[in-house]
């Protein structure tokens, strides 16, 4: 068992250089203690996984750009976060609308190498 994800949960990337926030619509029509739950198919960047700052990354082409532009010096780019697929892993036994429910345990592979975790739920009281 874990804590629900809804809407203001704040999570973290090894690459970024601060926390992020996720922000859920609606839709799925669950809602928790603090607003919307989430779900597995919540990944989309800007909308429900908002930047971290700046990327440390060489797998992203900007941070790799603007570093080889230095000399070899990392230099980080702007983040934009690049999922690589949902959220696992979910709740299976707890579904919405368009999937299983996420928990404070679920990751997010992003494609440019690093791994999104929720670092706090928003809620403390339904636990899923």
């Amino acid at each position: 068992m874990g804590f629900g994800v809804c809407t203001g949960a704040m999570t973290i990337c090894p690459f970024g250089a601060a926390p992020g926030a996720l922000t859920f619509l609606p839709t799925p029509m669950v809602m928790g203690p603090a607003g919307p739950m989430g779900t597995c198919v919540d990944c989309i960047p800007f909308l429900n996984v908002s930047p971290f700052g700046v990327c440390m990354s060489l797998a992203n082409p900007v941070t790799a750009a603007l570093t080889a532009a230095a000399f070899g010096v990392l230099t980080p780019g702007p983040c934009i976060p690049t999922p690589a697929g949902i959220w696992t892993p979910t709740k299976p036994t707890v579904m919405a609308k368009p999937g299983p429910m996420l928990t404070g345990d679920s990751i997010l592979a992003c494609a440019f190498g690093g791994v999104i975790k929720i670092n706090m739920p928003a809620q403390f009281t339904v636990m899923i």
